[in-house]
């Protein structure tokens, strides 16, 4: 899978979107080859406005001539800052929204290239997370402005994922989702977001710190249920959690094959899907990455787990992969 070139992050180790390896412009990228037409927009004209040249709708000023309005003792009118300058130059008309091809998850156009979420609670960030208000037309035909959430790949690695080319991550509206290792639930906000009021995260920690941080979350967020528990005993919260479509296991435990099938005997589907972040030192730091990738795959077959795709997430991680499988309940489990 593509990541677009190696060596670069795109615009710093925050951005996402712009030089060789970001999320636009590069061989794994969701645009063209650089930020997008000008210097500020993605279309024709210079750093300002929709309307070609810097500033209003026609010259450089207003309507007309050169001044800021009509004669220069007028009115402003077209100026440099006028409505025609919305969508192309700094400020918050400059990002633009795509879908990105698994539901629920964005790609916001601007400066960067930034992978997003729609925010479940506007208003609220959870871990400090940048929050971008982009207006949209509702059914009704009137104006809206909507709050997506800025998803970090470097503090994530279900979004390493997505910016890394998986094919399906099985999360989407309306899913219900068992999240194992969900620390403070700055990664399980993001899937939150993505199921929607319609779908329910159940995410389970062991540490009791972040466990807190995971309640305090889940507190705003009605689709979460916070479980801190040691996934390696699911009947101690079997009475939680209903039967799942995906789970998610970010677990790092040298065992985690095993947690993650005593999960999925309990609680997913005939045919769900389960989606592993693997880190090869947590399981052995002695074996090349690689051979622990491949241990670790042959490990879920034995499980009743068929691995379907992998792809390591550099740059975003050293050392990591993630493997999407299928759970055949009645295969001599």
């Amino acid at each position: 899978m593509a990541f677009g070139e190696r060596g670069g992050r795109g615009g710093g180790r925050g951005g996402f979107g712009g030089g060789r390896g970001g999320g636009g412009g590069g061989r794994g990228g969701f645009g063209g080859s650089g930020r997008g037409g000008g210097r500020g927009g993605f279309g024709g004209g210079d750093r300002g406005g929709r309307g070609g040249a810097r500033g209003g709708g026609a010259a450089r000023g207003g309507a007309g001539g050169r001044g800021r309005g009509a004669p220069r003792g007028g009115g402003r009118g077209g100026a440099r800052g006028g409505k025609a300058g919305l969508g192309k130059g700094k400020g918050p008309g400059a990002v633009t929204l795509e879908p990105h091809k698994h539901a629920g998850v964005y790609i916001a156009k601007g400066k960067e290239h930034l992978l997003v979420t729609r925010n479940m609670t506007p208003g609220e960030s959870v871990y400090g997370e940048k929050r971008i208000s982009i207006a949209s037309t509702n059914a009704e035909g009137e104006e809206e402005k909507i709050e997506y959430r800025v998803w970090n790949p470097f503090r994530s690695k279900l979004a390493a994922g997505i910016l890394g080319g998986l094919d399906d991550i099985h999360i989407k509206p309306g899913a219900k989702v068992l999240y194992l290792g969900a620390a403070s639930g700055s990664s399980v906000s993001h899937v939150s977001d993505i199921v929607g009021p319609d779908g329910v995260v159940y995410a389970v920690e062991f540490s009791h710190r972040p466990g807190r941080e995971l309640i305090g979350m889940a507190k705003k967020r009605t689709n979460v249920v916070p479980i801190v528990d040691d996934a390696r005993h699911p009947q101690k919260y079997r009475m939680l959690v209903q039967m799942v479509d995906v789970i998610f296991a970010d677990v790092a435990q040298p065992d985690q094959a095993r947690i993650i099938s005593l999960n999925a005997h309990h609680f997913l589907k005939n045919g769900g899907a389960i989606v592993i972040s693997i880190k090869a030192n947590c399981i052995d730091s002695t074996a090349p990455a690689a051979q622990v990738f491949a241990s670790e795959v042959n490990n879920m077959r034995k499980e009743g787990i068929k691995p379907k795709e992998q792809l390591t997430l550099e740059p975003y991680e050293r050392d990591h992969a993630i493997v999407v499988g299928r759970y055949e309940r009645h295969s001599g489990n």
